[in-house]
């Protein structure tokens, strides 16, 4: 067997596509949980996506006359209007359906940014060491001594509030998570048979990380990603409550119990219903994510 052969054979073998999908059946047979959390995350979807033709109003359109009439089922509700106005005659149901799309929006973009910066970072701090792995940790040290929430209200306050502003602050400060814990799983890897066999054969020190280390470190990414996905939902509507986040103008579920925190009493579907979004669409992520690592976990495969 030649030397090229023997370091490919040594690395890790990927499971097959059908042991995949094998994978996830038997997970989701196991975990009826996940069932109903992609069931919701499903829905969420597609309400964020197709918003403007399910929202029955403009979510910014305002009449004062219908001012605080509460859901369908109370007394005194205005017809069209199923789940109540707020403080200003708009419909809360058309401001829940579009603050999806928002949240997602956020939630998404950037923990995709964050991610591509911390894994790029992990991958070079744990594979080259010495004074790239001291820069950057100390970057993260000096980042986590800073509370995110924190650093990021103080740069929206100098440049503003603005929806890609929330995604690059976001993503910019999310970074440390996927970082750590990048450097650990190459650290452990960067010895093993398979990335010596690599490196003898000619390989490039792009190809070793992009190609035998980056594969092997998909289930913890895949359970950050997961968690951090349903943390960025929660800091942008944070952010909204606290009126710096994305501007007044665009319906958004933090907006939107900043605006109800004060009818609790007299409107309190305002707050709720918003509220009720975030907890609903950041737990099914997490389920989700729970099953998800499960089948991304090479030993999954084994069992």
């Amino acid at each position: 067997m030649t030397t090229a052969t023997a370091g490919r054979a040594s690395a890790p073998a990927r499971p097959a596509p059908n042991t995949m999908r094998h994978a996830i059946r038997r997970a989701l047979r196991r975990n009826h949980a996940a069932k109903v959390a992609i069931g919701v995350l499903t829905l969420v979807v597609v309400v964020g996506v197709f918003a403007p033709l399910i929202a029955p109003h403009d979510p910014n359109a305002q009449n004062l006359t219908l001012k605080l009439r509460p859901p369908f089922w109370s007394a005194g509700h205005e017809p069209g209007y199923p789940l109540g106005t707020d403080m200003l005659g708009r419909d809360v149901l058309s401001r829940v359906l579009y603050g999806t799309r928002i949240s997602l929006l956020v939630g998404v973009a950037s923990t995709l940014l964050s991610g591509v910066v911390g894994t790029a970072i992990g991958l070079i701090s744990g594979y080259y060491r010495g004074w790239r792995d001291q820069v950057f940790m100390r970057l993260a040290d000096i980042q986590l001594a800073f509370p995110t929430i924190l650093l990021a209200l103080a740069i929206i306050a100098v440049l503003g509030p603005s929806l890609w502003f929330v995604i690059l602050v976001l993503g910019l400060t999310g970074w440390v998570s996927y970082a750590r814990v990048v450097r650990a799983e190459v650290l452990s890897l960067r010895s093993r048979e398979f990335v010596v066999a690599a490196r003898a054969i000619g390989d490039s020190d792009r190809q070793i990380m992009t190609r035998h280390l980056l594969p092997n470190i998909v289930a913890p990414l895949v359970t950050i990603g997961t968690l951090q996905v349903a943390a960025m939902i929660i800091a942008e509507a944070s952010l909204g409550y606290l009126g710096l986040g994305v501007p007044p103008s665009i319906p958004t579920w933090g907006g939107m119990l900043s605006e109800g925190q004060l009818y609790l009493r007299s409107a309190w579907w305002i707050a709720v219903f918003s509220g009720a979004a975030i907890m609903l669409t950041t737990l099914s992520i997490n389920v989700t994510g729970d099953m998800l690592r499960d089948v991304a976990d090479p030993k999954a495969y084994t069992k």
